[in-house]
């Protein structure tokens, strides 16, 4: 069994969902008693959620480094950042370790390949929608992307921070990304990544007029794999 490091706590609603998908891998895999070997940072998101706010990414980027860093320490011989905005300081991050950081984006677009969609609608937060550095990561693997226009990225990027990320799903939230969903189908998008990773605590398939790529789950089930020694990531450096 490998050592998974984990850069999670931001929020700690979406990192329990990583803890739990990653043990019914392992314990699917394994069964008995198993579960996965994991050396867990859990940062205050308080502070960096300071720092997106002041636009200080390079002391985000020395928190997350300093994180994995611990997880190295710990035994881990794969890390992962459990949160898609914060894939924006993955190279730092990356530059601080000596073991392989396994890219949220990568299992995103591994999924998509896997079903063969060509272009996906993002949701997420208002960076992660606005800015090249994850829809450049999908598209090193071939998946285009397209984001919701101005309006309708300022409700999802509200809704992801005044509620989803403390905890509060609503039906009323449901039913406006189900919306938004509906115009990125009207884009071209074949389908949509729930890039942030509280998402998926809102939506589901049920609720979506287009397939889903939750991307918690399917990066929580890539690590499940790492930590079985059936996935071995290699760095981007």
């Amino acid at each position: 069994m490998e050592t998974l490091g984990l850069i999670g706590g931001m929020s700690w609603h979406s990192t329990a969902t990583y803890y739990r998908i990653i043990n019914e891998v392992v314990s699917a895999a394994r069964g008995g008693h198993a579960s996965a070997r994991i050396s867990l940072q859990s940062l205050d998101f308080a502070e960096i959620r300071q720092c997106q706010l002041d636009g200080d990414w390079d002391r985000a980027g020395e928190l997350l480094a300093e994180a994995g860093q611990h997880c190295v320490r710990s035994g881990a011989t794969t890390v992962a950042i459990c949160t898609n905005l914060m894939h924006k300081v993955a190279p730092q991050v990356e530059a601080a370790l000596d073991v392989p950081l396994l890219h949220i984006g990568d299992a995103v677009a591994a999924e998509a390949r896997r079903h063969g969609w060509q272009t996906l609608g993002i949701l997420g937060t208002s960076w992660v929608m606005e800015e090249s550095f994850y829809a450049d990561r999908l598209a090193l693997h071939g998946v285009a992307a397209v984001a919701p226009d101005a309006a309708d990225r300022a409700v999802v990027d509200r809704i992801v921070f005044d509620e989803l990320t403390q905890g509060v799903v609503t039906d009323a939230s449901r039913t406006a990304y189900a919306d938004v969903i509906g115009r990125l189908a009207e884009q071209g998008a074949d389908a949509v990544v729930l890039a942030c990773t509280e998402i998926g605590l809102l939506v589901g398939p049920d609720d979506s007029p287009l397939p889903l790529i939750d991307s918690a789950e399917v990066h929580a089930r890539e690590l499940g794999r790492a930590a079985l020694g059936q996935l071995r990531p290699t760095s981007a450096r």
